[in-house]
């Protein structure tokens, strides 16, 4: 099969479609908890997400080079390669958004790249190196976001243990605010980032380019499609994660989504690709562990963990085939 220009048409249109469903399957990553607090109206913060989505897609390409050159050796990857990845991680999202799951966009694409490349070139494709490094972000990333929850809320705890109620409400409502768009503005820097990157390897296929540089107009292209996917919300996966975890006050939700964007834009500026769905649903059950453990609604919180475990052999399994089966019809 010889790679064309119209597959590497369909792979930019699909890498498109894949950040669009990345933004409106991630958008209660940035703003769950404050709708769940009643900080900020569905309106207001899916807005205010979309924007920041799209500002925070524009700062950087580090997360981009790991995704597109530090996986699988890029000499292998073909355009079947890349189609077969995105359609595996887009199908993969779609279900779990059906199902209100927040499982992570970054596992199905990750992992779908490591299955189409592998169906493309081999076992050997493969550079362990970088996905012992990506693997091991992505799962040590979450404990990383509990403790940090867990801890910023304890001292905001003694902070404000002595204050009034109604008064630590008040300036909550509004930090919390800023903790949403922070939160916003981290989720674009890396998750985009990641379709940045598989655009940039197609690109890097195609013409046979001897360096991996994303160019200017694919990081607009990635930051437009993840706002205007976050501009129309994914309402299943925010009553999951705002109302059905944990029950939030606006100083929890302040500790979660500070602790999770902070997490997020330090491996964002290190080039990390992180599961923000893992991050943000880690510090939430940190935060609420605070109160007491019966406080968070742990079956639940299962069955996230389960969804999550699922998607990485899913995926594997799921871009493998479909890669095999392009190649008998393209």
């Amino acid at each position: 099969m010889h790679d064309t220009f119209s597959l590497l048409v369909c792979v930019v249109v699909l890498a498109t479609i894949f950040d669009f469903i990345n933004g409106f399957h991630d958008t209660a990553n940035a703003i769950a908890t404050s709708v769940s607090t009643r900080v900020l109206s569905p309106r207001t913060a899916v807005f205010m997400a979309a924007i920041l989505n799209f500002a925070g897609a524009l700062t950087g390409t580090a997360v981009a080079k790991t995704v597109g050159a530090g996986l699988v050796e890029a000499q292998f990857v073909t355009q079947a390669t890349v189609v077969a990845a995105l359609l595996s991680a887009i199908i993969w999202d779609l279900i779990t958004w059906y199902f209100g799951l927040p499982t992570s966009s970054s596992h199905a694409l990750l992992a779908s790249i490591v299955g189409a490349s592998v169906a493309t070139a081999g076992i050997e494709v493969i550079i362990e190196k970088g996905v012992y490094k990506v693997l091991m972000a992505l799962i040590i990333s979450p404990a990383i976001g509990f403790v940090l929850g867990f801890l910023l809320m304890l001292f905001l705890l003694w902070l404000f243990g002595k204050k009034s109620i109604a008064s630590v409400h008040f300036l909550f409502n509004k930090l919390q605010i800023a903790s949403a768009a922070y939160m916003a503005f981290s989720h674009g820097s890396n998750d985009a980032q990641k379709t940045m990157g598989i655009i940039t390897m197609a690109l890097v296929s195609y013409y046979k380019l001897p360096d991996f540089h994303v160019p200017l107009w694919v990081m607009i292209l990635c930051a437009v499609a993840m706002a205007l996917g976050t501009a129309l919300g994914g309402w299943r996966i925010i009553k999951t994660l705002g109302m059905r975890l944990v029950h939030l006050q606006p100083i929890h939700g302040f500790a979660a989504e500070a602790s999770a964007a902070t997490v997020i834009e330090v491996a964002s500026r290190i080039g990390l690709p992180l599961s923000t769905t893992h991050i943000i649903s880690s510090t939430i059950l940190g935060v609420g562990a605070t109160k007491r453990l019966s406080a968070v609604r742990w079956g639940i919180a299962k069955n996230i963990v389960m969804a999550w475990i699922l998607t990485l052999p899913v995926c594997v399994a799921l871009a493998w085939l479909i890669y095999k089966a392009l190649i008998l019809v393209v």
